[in-house]
C-alpha cells in the first residue's frame, strides 16, 4: 500500500486523456465507415460534376458537337 494516497491527481488526468483518445478514435472510425460504405465516392462526384460543366459549355456554344462527344466519352470511360 502507498499509505492511502493512490495515484493522486495523475490518475484523473490520465483517465481523461484516455477517454479523449477513445472518443477521437471512435469519431475517426465512424467517419471512415461512412466514407467507405455505400456512399458516392469522391471520384464519382467529381466525374459527374465534370460532365455537368461539359454539358453547360456545350449548351452555351463554347464547344462543338464533336468536342463535346469526345470529352464525354473520355469522362464516362
Amino acid at each position: 500500500m502507498m499509505g492511502g494516497w493512490g495515484m493522486g491527481w495523475f490518475g484523473g488526468i490520465f483517465m481523461i486523456v484516455f477517454w479523449v483518445l477513445v472518443i477521437v478514435a471512435l469519431v475517426f472510425f465512424v467517419r471512415w465507415l461512412v466514407r467507405t460504405s455505400g456512399g458516392i465516392s469522391e471520384k464519382e462526384t467529381s466525374r459527374s460534376r465534370a460532365l455537368e460543366i461539359l454539358k453547360e459549355r456545350y449548351a452555351r456554344g463554347e464547344i462543338g458537337t464533336e468536342e463535346f462527344e469526345e470529352r464525354k466519352r473520355l469522362l464516362i470511360s
